[in-house]
């Protein structure tokens, strides 16, 4: 392939070598042509195949290797041949000799400027692969942008040969039909500019709309098709009817209502969701009752002797409740309907696009949102089910401590409850059949963690592959294969954190056909639509990010949508998407990790700040970690940082507002950081990328100028 390319290219430079070097150009020129007219129409009669066959040769390689010219080469078709001929050699010659220079671009710059630019260019490929041949039509029927320009560019895409040839038939059929007739007349033309006159072009941007006026046909040829087998209510109960009453469904209830829409809110148990009452808010409580016993345990560190304590594990339990408890509230029916939100309890079941079941009475609806939340992924082990497994969601049952607790998954959930019952006392082994915890981060990070969690005393087990689980003797025992050896576990209580499986089953989206992904979320496109345009999805049940805070980012999106009508449409934007993990160290990122950028082949620099250097971290004894910035080379914007430390997860909030507004590393330097504060780093790091960048050439020249100042 590469012997290919740089044959293709030395073709090319050889060729507009010599179309410079012996100035073939005034070949094309409108007074050249029409001196020579008379002579080409001569020999057109005495040869016809042989004059077709050399004019379409020459246009073909004219065209492939983008030289100007093309619409003198199209005069002269039509002057020669006429419309019918003239426009059958045209229209074909040109297709072949496009899809020529489609074909070299792509063979000898695609990958690069893939790789090179494949974070901007993922949304350009997402739209090409959808509607490429909408775009390119569109340009081919405006002559407004050279068609050379559009055979190279549309190279670099990722659209495919024969759409690219078909399209660029068609779409350059009219223009080519309008410039052949008037080449009928070359002796009488006296200047090109004539034939793209405002009025001409004009016209032709004109019928660059029929390409978008076709889209806005189809789409809605679409939408009757997806909803016209369902009879539409002469009047709705509700402008919008939500699925759900965690976090995307309040947020979406609370905008819809906030926009003075009538919007009916369902939800089968409690409202607040897994975030409330089995997620984030309980992790964290637990988690911070974890940390406080380890700051005990590490007091003698901090000059405290005899600091001993106990975990009373049914006063952590119940401490966990009262926070929720605590936040309840925010999230009630009660509050939720002094705010406009119709709050129904009840399941729900989609019988159509406009309708809503919930236990036997029908709401009717305008929109739609699915916001029905994930729950925890059981795998298929043999053994597993006569166990009382416990996962994300149950283990806030427990009353009892487990002496010996096994944790499978090695993810955000996983890590942080392994080490929030080791805190607590649990002897924890942790198993993860990826070679290493925390694989979405860098390995790096994971290092990191997988050592303080070792030095606290966690087992971990990765490269594990579960095989069983038994119980014998009343012991339960967990059987796991690495590097081809049986490994057996023995453990009192076995915790699932695997992932999260979306909620899709038994509220009717299987019968309606909303369609589904791969991964078993809703599909949805960057409206958060589903197959059915007034049917909406987002949180947990849509992804790609099960987070509590995407699925508030979503639920804006969603509502806005929804409640709009069609009236306009407004995108999601994944660009700058954050999170956490509530480890010790803490874990947090925003954009690519390292691992992530030489994946997709991107370009970048890295700078590092440690922060076991920073004095507030030494001040309270947590002088570890580091701060990590992915760069784009020669400049400041950043493509994403990585954060590992003490409070990690608030400090790298900098960086998530300057990454949305689009600021680079030279505006956090340019900040006044409160010293000492753990937020001083981000500046310190932004100082670490400008140091890197001094001009020390000079500095010598420097040197000796002041010191002939001093005298």
């Amino acid at each position: 392939m590469n012997r290919l390319r740089v044959i293709l290219a030395a073709l090319v430079v050889a060729a507009l070598g010599a179309y410079f070097a012996f100035d073939l150009g005034q070949y094309l020129t409108l007074s050249y042509i029409q001196s020579q007219l008379a002579s080409l129409q001569a020999f057109r009669d005495a040869n016809f195949a042989l004059t077709a066959l050399v004019y379409f040769s020459v246009y073909v390689i004219a065209t492939g290797i983008s030289i100007p010219g093309a619409i003198l080469l199209t005069l002269l078709g039509g002057a020669i041949f006429g419309l019918g001929w003239g426009l059958l050699l045209v229209s074909f010659a040109s297709s072949i000799g496009a899809t020529g220079a489609f074909l070299a671009s792509r063979l000898l710059l695609r990958d690069w400027v893939q790789r090179r630019f494949a974070a901007y260019l993922a949304p350009i490929n997402q739209g090409m692969e959808k509607d490429g041949a909408f775009y390119l039509f569109s340009l081919r029927m405006v002559p407004i942008v050279p068609f050379f320009v559009v055979n190279l560019l549309m190279g670099l895409t990722t659209l495919s040969v024969p759409t690219y040839y078909l399209t660029s038939q068609i779409g350059m059929l009219v223009s080519t039909a309008v410039y052949v007739n008037a080449g009928s007349e070359l002796a009488q033309i006296t200047s090109l500019s004539g034939l793209v006159s405002p009025s001409v072009l004009l016209s032709f941007a004109a019928l660059g709309i029929v390409p978008l006026i076709a889209k806005w046909l189809i789409a809605v040829l679409q939408r009757r098709k997806s909803l016209g087998k369902f009879a539409k209510p002469k009047r709705f109960d509700a402008n919008v009817v939500v699925v759900g009453g965690g976090s995307a469904g309040l947020v979406t209830s609370l905008i819809v209502a906030g926009a003075k829409a009538k919007v009916v809110l369902v939800e089968k148990h409690k409202m607040g969701g897994d975030c409330l009452y089995t997620g984030c808010v309980p992790s964290k409580s637990l988690i911070r009752s974890g940390r406080i016993m380890s700051y005990i345990r590490r007091a003698t560190e901090y000059g405290i002797t005899d600091a001993t304590g106990s975990v009373d594990f049914t006063k952590v339990m119940q401490r966990v409740r009262g926070v929720i408890e605590t936040i309840e509230p925010h999230d009630s029916p009660e509050r939720y309907t002094g705010l406009g939100v119709d709050c129904v309890s009840g399941e729900a079941r989609i019988k159509s696009p406009y309708e809503v079941e919930v236990d036997g009475k029908t709401i009717t609806t305008e929109a739609i949102v699915i916001a029905s939340g994930a729950r925890p992924f059981v795998p298929p082990v043999p053994g597993l089910e006569a166990l009382d497994y416990l996962t994300s969601d149950s283990v806030w049952s427990l009353t009892e401590l487990p002496k010996r607790l096994l944790v499978i998954g090695g993810g955000p959930i996983g890590c942080e409850l392994t080490q929030a019952f080791a805190n607590l006392g649990s002897s924890v082994t942790q198993v993860d059949m990826a070679p290493r915890i925390m694989p979405r981060e860098d390995p790096e990070v994971s290092a990191a963690v997988s050592a303080r969690f070792t030095e606290q005393g966690i087992r971990l087990l990765t490269d594990h592959k579960l095989m069983k689980f038994e119980t014998i003797d009343g012991e339960h025992i967990m059987e796991a294969e690495h590097e081809g050896q049986v490994v057996r576990v023995a453990f009192d209580k076995v915790l699932l954190a695997i992932g999260r499986r979306a909620n899709v089953e038994g509220f009717g989206l299987e019968e309606l056909g909303v369609a589904l992904t791969p991964q078993g979320t809703v599909e949805v496109n960057a409206q958060l639509q589903t197959n059915f345009p007034n049917i909406f999805a987002c949180g947990d049940v849509a992804g790609p990010y099960q987070f509590t805070h995407m699925a508030s980012y979503q639920a804006f999106f969603a509502a806005i949508n929804a409640v709009a009508g069609g009236l306009w449409r407004l995108k999601t934007n994944y660009a700058v998407v954050p999170w956490a993990t509530f480890t010790d160290p803490e874990v947090a990122r925003v954009g690519l990790s390292e691992e992530e950028a030489k994946q997709r082949g991107i370009a970048y620099e890295v700078t590092r700040y440690d922060m076991g250097h920073h004095d507030r971290s030494l001040a309270d004894g947590e002088a570890h970690g580091f701060i990590k910035v992915l760069t784009v080379p020669g400049k400041d914007k950043m493509l994403g940082v990585t954060i590992v430390g003490y409070h990690a997860g608030e400090q790298i909030a900098e960086f998530v507002f300057a990454m949305t507004h689009g600021m680079g590393l030279k505006s956090i330097a340019a900040v006044t950081h409160i010293y000492p504060t753990l937020g001083e780093g981000n500046k310190f790091a932004a100082n670490v990328w400008r140091s890197a960048r001094l001009p020390t050439h000079l500095l010598p020249w420097m040197a000796r100028f002041f010191a002939w100042r001093r005298g």
